[in-house]
């Protein structure tokens, strides 16, 4: 795990997710593919409050009280509770909060041996910090990829032939 590639992924995510969905009208952000799916907006929502209250808070853990103490279980769904704001303002907190995290992130200035000290989570059991790191990362690629889906879907019936080629149309944007 080499720590500058991942904060450097990142640290793209809000300005990629601004950059796709700044301006988009609010059928394309709220769009959803049925019952217990997200829509653009819900997972930049889920990105948010994943930074608020998991990932580097269970870095902070695991340094402080390695298996001591137990992860909070993540509520998944909380942003889903949220009173709804305008796109642009949703994904501001997330570029600030975002960037507090990967600013207090590199203060630690993680070692070799801190990435392989482990955490109590509520599901998984022991957990390493590189795996926290890594699943960081791989969330947000995950949800990145979920959004592009979820968009590109709005035009599964309009792309006629070519849905052939385009396997992304057939699924659905799961909530996570």
């Amino acid at each position: 795990m080499d720590i500058s590639d991942a904060t450097a992924v990142l640290a793209r995510t809000p300005r990629v997710l601004s950059a796709l969905l700044v301006g988009l009208p609010d059928e394309w952000l709220h769009r959803d593919d049925g019952p217990r799916t997200w829509s653009a907006y819900d997972i930049v929502g889920h990105l948010l409050h994943g930074d608020s209250t998991n990932w580097l808070p269970r870095i902070r853990m695991i340094r402080e009280h390695g298996l001591s103490q137990r992860f909070e279980p993540f509520d998944r769904q909380a942003m889903l509770d949220w009173e709804r704001e305008p796109a642009a303002a949703l994904l501001e907190r997330l570029q600030a909060v975002r960037a507090a995290s990967l600013g207090e992130l590199g203060s630690l200035r993680l070692t070799a041996a801190d990435l392989q000290r482990r955490g109590a989570h509520p599901e998984f059991g022991a957990v390493t910090l590189e795996q926290v790191m890594a699943a960081w990362v791989a969330h947000d690629l995950t949800h990145l990829a979920q959004i592009g889906e979820v968009l590109a879907r709005r035009y599964r019936d309009d792309v006629g032939p070519y849905r052939a080629y385009l396997p992304a149309l057939d699924g659905a944007a799961p909530a996570e």
